[in-house]
Order: C-alpha cells, then sequence, then structure tokens
C-alpha cells in the first residue's frame, strides 16, 4: 500500500503509517489501520 498519513495521538502529530492496511467497516465505508513508526501507537484513518 502507498504511504499513508494518519495522526499519532500519542506523539499529536501527522506521521507516515507502518504497516498500513485498508480495511471496511461494518457500515461498508473504507479505512486504513496502521502504526506510529516512533511509538508504536496503533493509528487509524476513515476514509480512503
Amino acid at each position: 500500500m502507498a504511504e499513508v498519513k494518519g495522526y499519532c495521538v500519542k506523539c499529536k502529530e501527522k506521521r507516515v503509517m507502518k504497516e498500513a492496511k485498508a480495511v471496511t467497516l461494518k457500515n461498508g465505508r473504507k479505512a486504513t489501520k496502521g502504526e506510529c513508526p516512533t511509538c508504536g501507537t496503533k493509528m487509524f484513518k476513515i476514509g480512503g
């Protein structure tokens, strides 16, 4: 998957997600899951 930026709540900055994976929510919307490359916190971004 291409580089996807998301907001890390722990670092309080936008960062490129590590190991980003496309997922589909229960309501059918697309989203992306990944983790922060700096602190390892899980990141989530709706849309895409």
